[in-house]
């Protein structure tokens, strides 16, 4: 999907994030529909994170729209030990981050905003740069009758 070179920054990003917000378990990085493009998350296998992100995904884009909130943003989810937050990244990504129950949110917050919106722009430039598939042929449209019903046949 992104290229090898945007993925390593987007790595980098996602190193660079672990390391200013020490309290951060993972971080990762996945196409919407649940593929991990670039992850950091020692002992979290980063797929079943990243299948389960877009399921969850799809429940909180469902949930702006039915309630007029607008386009999907970010979703947070805590547990006993700590939080799960999810960030729109660009057209086609999201972020997502494991954090340890003392995490200061509002920081985790800024940091997650700032990262997803830096990891969106290098995720939809290189999607933009990708060579576009042709087209498929147009298959030959089945004829249509005319108006007013079947042509008559002789028998």
């Amino acid at each position: 999907m992104v290229p090898e070179a945007e993925v390593q920054d987007v790595l980098a990003e996602l190193q660079r994030l672990r390391a200013r917000v020490p309290l951060l378990a993972g971080a990762l990085t996945a196409s919407t529909d649940g593929l991990v493009l670039a992850q950091d998350t020692p002992g979290v296998e980063a797929e079943g994170i990243a299948a389960l992100t877009a399921a969850a995904l799809g429940v909180a884009l469902r949930m702006t729209e039915a309630t007029g909130r607008g386009g999907f943003r970010e979703l947070l989810v805590r547990g006993e030990t700590g939080y799960v937050a999810t960030y729109a990244a660009g057209s086609s990504a999201v972020l997502t981050l494991l954090a340890e129950d003392r995490i200061n949110v509002g920081r985790l917050h800024l940091e997650g905003r700032r990262t997803s919106t830096r990891i969106g722009e290098l995720v939809d430039a290189a999607l933009q740069r990708m060579p576009q598939p042709a087209p498929a042929p147009h298959a030959p449209r089945p004829r249509t009758p005319p108006p007013g019903g079947p042509l008559p046949h002789r028998t």
